[in-house]
């Protein structure tokens, strides 16, 4: 067995409707100066399997924090994140990185694509991390590609696409895996309304078949409207809302 294979909670199916993330008194606390800046203050949060969930707030309120702490790329002060019922407080650095890998596919605002690397290598890039074998990894991203509408544009760089093609690149990135939980970061904000239309027939389609959960943060009311839930970031805390006012 490979040492990814031993990832804690890695190959654990999940149905939806079964507690895909959840967090418990979630803070964080940044120090500035002589003086704490909390931004998020004893969050609680729960999303299901196969659920759809749109955060939204006023700019600065910790929505990208929040993603940060869910996906595991910052560690909270004070509280816990589990996903698939693992706690990512009880792993240490290169299990969170092989579990992020195996579980969380993220979509983050400005892209992050390597500049030096193709469009069907950004793509395929988390599956050659993960050890699997060239040539299986670039099918599945050409897949994906084709999906968002990339097919004709695998082999070009970055620096060769738009903003709104380097952006549907990303979120072929972070599907390739097929991530148990995706956290999207303003995925539509630089799309065209026919691609974006595609891209939440993706989300259903992949929510719907793979039970895959998403958290995504907008400021797109259109966007939010079209998942599950709504819950808005105000004062630190998550507020359920049946609509985006």
């Amino acid at each position: 067995m490979s040492e990814t294979d031993k990832t804690p909670g890695a190959d654990t199916p999940y149905h939806a409707g079964q507690v895909m993330l959840e967090c418990h008194d979630l803070t964080r606390v940044y120090r500035e100066g002589p003086r704490d800046l909390t931004v998020l203050d004893g969050l609680t949060m729960q999303v299901l399997a196969g659920e759809r969930v749109a955060v939204v707030g006023s700019s600065g309120s910790g929505k990208t924090t929040l993603l940060n702490l869910l996906g595991g790329l910052d560690r909270p002060s004070h509280g816990e994140v589990r996903i698939a019922g693992e706690s990512l407080l009880a792993l240490n650095d290169a299990d969170l990185g092989r579990f992020r890998n195996r579980r969380i596919g993220f979509v983050y605002q400005f892209h992050h694509l390597l500049a030096e690397f193709t469009a069907l290598e950004n793509a395929a890039l988390p599956l050659i991390v993960r050890g699997q074998r060239k040539r299986v990894a670039e099918e599945r991203a050409r897949q994906l590609l084709a999906r968002v509408g990339m097919a004709e544009r695998a082999d070009h760089k970055p620096g060769e696409l738009s903003g709104g093609e380097r952006q549907r690149v990303a979120i072929a990135r972070a599907l390739v895996t097929d991530p148990s939980l995706v956290l999207m970061d303003e995925p539509t904000g630089n799309l065209d309304q026919t691609t974006a239309a595609s891209i939440l027939a993706l989300m259903d389609e992949l929510a719907n078949s793979a039970a895959c959960a998403f958290v995504i943060v907008t400021h797109d009311l259109a966007l939010a409207a079209h998942q599950d839930r709504i819950l808005r970031l105000d004062g630190g805390r998550l507020v359920e809302r049946a609509d985006t006012d």
